[in-house]
């Protein structure tokens, strides 16, 4: 059955805009188009004035409130050595305002023996290179700069480090 020349240029038509259309069709929804997914919490805290490392990079989900309430939900519950060791519960709660997070609930940090919940961390505006950490009536003052980058969480709190001998005493009990 031969094609007449119309016809053969009337299936190339057909050929060439179906092609054209599947093509778009693909860029759209081709997934390194950017969406307008919601942001992740590493980038939540930065419009707060607070460094993306305050949380482990464990982090499944979050949700917050108009009103800066939050609720960030990890994997499982863990642990982080900064200058301190840090537990993380499964869930952690609290209020996020500019600079800070308040009525903190799922953190502690481990000082000598004993752990202690971490209420409220803040930050100075206009900004500097400290960050504070309220543990009751006890506010730590940090380097920044330990908080900028997501760390990994482990699991255990022996963290497979062993923690370098204590010579200087009265300064730890002044901190």
């Amino acid at each position: 059955m031969a094609l007449n020349s119309k016809t053969r240029q009337c299936l190339l038509f057909v050929f060439l805009l179906s092609s054209i259309v599947v093509k778009s069709s693909s860029l759209i929804l081709s997934p390194d188009t950017p969406s307008t997914a919601e942001p992740t919490v590493y980038e939540i805290l930065p419009k707060f004035g607070l460094p993306s490392g305050l949380l482990p990079d464990s982090v499944t989900s979050y949700s917050l409130s108009k009103n800066g309430e939050f609720e960030v939900n990890l994997k499982k519950a863990c642990y982080i050595k900064f200058d301190y060791l840090v537990y993380y519960k499964k869930k952690i709660t609290g209020k996020l305002k500019m600079g800070s997070i308040t009525n903190l609930k799922g953190i502690q940090v481990k000082r000598f023996l004993f752990w202690f919940n971490v209420d409220e961390i803040s930050v100075d505006l206009p900004p500097t290179d400290s960050i504070y950490f309220s543990v009751g009536i006890i506010n730590k003052k940090l380097d920044l700069d330990k908080f900028r980058t997501v760390r990994s969480c482990k699991a255990d709190a022996l963290m497979r480090q062993l923690q370098a001998p204590v010579d200087d005493i009265p300064m730890l009990i002044t901190e």
